[in-house]
């Protein structure tokens, strides 16, 4: 039979997957000859053999791939000249320039976890198990291509059994780089806040602890977690008052899918989500009050997930309830990754601490998702999905390498490199200091890591945001050319950029976007946007009325100010006067009105903005939620959303005008007056939030059609108000019942967490159209 000879490229998420020891078997199985090895490209395979044998090699390949692994592309070509004979063998790793995928941190596989609670095993309660389909990746890597000397597992030098495990390709431990066991690897240990290590086995000392209603800082993944029992009130409370954060729900962790059906109702695609590799936190219908109602007080999910180490299986084994399971850090600071430092600076909120020696090179903070009924929604990307790379269209092929900066909160950048965008993990609100020292370390530890040089650098418009300050001194740095992309645009692009929309030229699409706040082409502050265009431009064919923020950031954070110049838009100066029988009227008048008034009159620090976040704010502060402040963002449109969902089948929408011709604009007079009468009429505040969501979904629609969105056109649903499932389903139902093409995001968040690759996507389908 005929003999050929093949090149193989795999690019892809296809290092530290157990790739090349599947490709071994495999080879073996046949058989045929040749080679495997990881370089900076990805897999690099020869292999020769019968030309049927080869084809079933080919179609093996993509069918049988390892459970972490991601397949993007594949390149043959054929060898020429003398045929290996010899065998199959699997090769050293080539240094050669870094383009490949680094796979996320994935949570502990079955077969590890049987081990570990195994008596008989000898990693049995070990907290560090781990084999190439399941630990650390990310977390601990300071380059690649990823082989053990590029982690900080290289401190641990294997012992002969686990020697013995890394080099036989037939163990699931075959080159798994963070291999260990109690013989050879980190190891654990319970220390008071005092910095005296307890005796004992640390485990079942921190549940003792908590079981004790004690606070405790646990070292986890990518970075230190704070543990308490979620059934103790006081405790929860305690904590609360500890790290300073009065409001915002708090994630659990729970032993195992049973423990959470006793509190939340579980879909069987949610129990999937939480059961995979990513383990992310998953926000759930709760039921029932059987935990400490300070959790997520005025709320109707619980963001629950599974324990994603061993370390998190064998102390949740030996607890009878969930934990409350929050980032290790001081309130709006950077998570802590280092012993020392977690020491000092968590000893005001922690009475003891669970560590180990294992480093944390990389923080990563836990992924956070929804599933809705328009599929699953990503709200934070960090643990287990990032920094898998965003396969683009394949119009990116010959795209110029670009790194874009993203926004100022919910930070995050992106590579662009061909057609992978390697958006990295949620970093935070760059407002903070530590955190945007963070944000510059892990951008500069990014572009080693893939040994990337940008040719063009991407910033958002906004002339204060710190990214886009720090993109212009990279800029400089790097000889590359600075493209700045509306934020909005920029939303709009990250949803077609994720699905391979190969919106670059004559294809546009419409977009409705919905967030706090993005700097406009027109001077003023957007969020409120009907768009059309495609990834190199766009065109704005409507908006909501614009509103003034009065007192800027101010109005951000008291809800009030909003509620005013709302009213003040719709009624004018004397709108005090319409909400006479309302206890809104006595609750406004206690705040300085008249200043407020006058600078909105003055247009003095109130800019005009079309934020749909600040209706939703204005909102719910005409129904007494977070009238006086918000202690994080979102609070009142998240709590308004939890009034209105039990409403939402026996209720009809507030009316709403659209004006035409374009740009079309969304007012608001209508809803005010309708709502203010419902005010008086003593109407409940959970009816008047489900009436308010009706109706802007309605006035949305309404709106889309009026500005030129026929059955059939794509429409593009992307900020961060989107985050809202009741906002997200209702406009993405009533669009598909027209016929409509709708666009949701499912890999990104909606929010400015993937406004990186929205940025980098536009920067690079300029540089097409030039």
């Amino acid at each position: 039979m005929t003999q050929i000879g093949k090149r193989v490229r795999v690019k892809g998420l296809v290092q530290g997957v157990g790739f090349r020891p599947f490709v071994w078997k495999l080879a073996q199985d046949l058989p045929i000859s040749g080679y495997v090895l990881n370089d900076g490209r990805g897999v690099l395979i020869e292999v020769c053999g019968p030309s049927d044998t080869i084809g079933m090699f080919l179609d093996r390949l993509q069918e049988d791939a390892p459970v972490l692994a991601r397949i993007d592309q594949i390149e043959l070509t054929e060898i020429s000249g003398d045929l290996y004979s010899g065998g199959f063998q699997i090769g050293e790793s080539d240094g050669s320039e870094v383009a490949t995928g680094i796979v996320p941190d994935a949570a502990t596989c079955p077969k590890c976890l049987a081990e570990v609670l195994n008596p008989a095993d000898r990693r049995h309660n070990y907290a560090f198990a781990n084999c190439t389909h399941c630990g650390p990746r990310l977390s601990i890597l300071r380059h690649i291509p990823y082989d053990r000397a590029s982690t900080s597992m290289a401190v641990f030098p294997m012992c002969e059994e686990c020697r013995v495990e890394y080099r036989n390709p037939e163990d699931r431990r075959f080159h798994a780089q963070p291999i260990a066991c109690p013989d050879c690897g980190p190891r654990l240990w319970f220390e008071t806040s005092g910095c005296e290590t307890v005796s004992g086995d640390p485990v079942a000392i921190a549940a003792d602890r908590l079981r004790a209603g004690e606070i405790l800082a646990i070292k986890g993944l990518g970075g230190f977690q704070i543990a308490v029992d979620a059934g103790n009130e006081m405790a929860v409370e305690e904590l609360r008052r500890r790290k300073r954060r009065p409001d915002k729900p708090l994630a659990l962790m729970a032993r195992d899918l049973h423990q959470i059906r006793s509190y939340c109702h579980l879909s069987n695609e949610e129990e999937d989500l939480l059961e995979s590799s990513a383990a992310p936190i998953l926000l759930l219908q709760r039921h029932g009050e059987q935990l400490a109602h300070s959790i997520a007080c005025g709320h109707d999910r619980l963001g629950f997930m599974l324990p994603n180490t061993p370390l998190h299986h064998l102390l949740l084994g030996q607890l009878d309830r969930p934990i409350v399971l929050t980032s290790g850090n001081l309130s709006e600071s950077p998570q802590e990754t280092v012993n020392d430092q977690a020491r000092r600076r968590l000893k005001v909120i922690v009475d003891g601490f669970l560590l180990h020696d294992r480093e944390i090179v990389n923080r990563l903070d836990d992924s956070v998702l929804r599933l809705d009924g328009s599929g699953p929604t990503v709200l934070r990307r960090a643990r287990g999905l990032a920094p898998a790379p965003i396969h683009l269209s394949q119009e990116f092929a010959d795209a110029p390498k670009v790194l874009a900066m993203g926004g100022e909160l919910k930070s995050a950048f992106c590579l662009l490199n061909g057609r992978n965008a390697v958006l990295s993990q949620h970093i935070g609100d760059l407002e903070d200091a530590a955190t945007f020292a963070d944000y510059k370390k892990m951008l500069r530890l990014y572009c080693d890591l893939y040994q990337f040089c940008p040719q063009i650098i991407s910033v958002d418009c906004h002339p204060q945001y710190l990214s886009t300050a720090y993109g212009k001194a990279l800029a400089k740095e790097f000889g590359a050319e600075l493209d700045h992309v509306q934020h909005h645009h920029a939303h709009m692009a990250a949803c077609l950029a994720e699905q391979q929309d190969p919106a670059i030229r004559d294809d546009p699409a419409f977009g409705l976007i919905l967030d706090g706040l993005g700097w406009g082409e027109d001077g003023t502050v957007w969020g409120g946007e009907i768009l059309k265009g495609d990834l190199s431009g766009f065109n704005r064919l409507g908006h909501f009325h614009p509103v003034p923020l009065p007192g800027g950031n101010a109005a951000v954070r008291e809800p009030w100010r909003n509620l005013a110049a709302h009213l003040h838009t719709a009624f004018g100066p004397g709108y005090l006067g319409r909400l006479h029988g309302t206890r809104l009227r006595d609750a406004l008048q206690a705040k300085p009105l008249k200043p407020l008034d006058r600078m909105i009159e003055r247009s003095v620090n109130a800019s005009l903005s079309s934020s749909a976040g600040r209706l939703f704010d204005s909102v719910a502060a005409a129904l007494g939620i977070g009238f006086d402040c918000q202690s994080y963002e979102g609070q009142a449109a998240m709590l308004l959303e939890a009034l209105a969902r039990p409403h939402m089948q026996t209720e009809q929408g507030y009316p709403y005008h659209v004006s035409t011709p374009l740009p079309v604009v969304i007012s608001f007079q209508a809803l005010w007056m309708a709502l203010i009468g419902d005010l008086k009429s003593g109407v409940s505040a959970g009816r008047i939030a489900a009436r308010f969501h009706l109706g802007l979904i309605d006035g949305l629609v309404s709106a889309l059609e009026q500005s030129g969105a026929r059955s059939a056109d794509r429409i593009v649903l992307s900020g961060g108000v989107f985050q809202n499932a009741i906002l997200r389903d209702g406009v993405t139902s009533r669009l598909k019942a027209s016929g409509h093409e709708v666009r949701n995001q499912t890999l990104v968040p909606a929010n400015d967490g993937g406004l990186a690759l929205g940025q980098a996507v536009v920067a690079a389908a300029r540089h097409f159209t030039r």
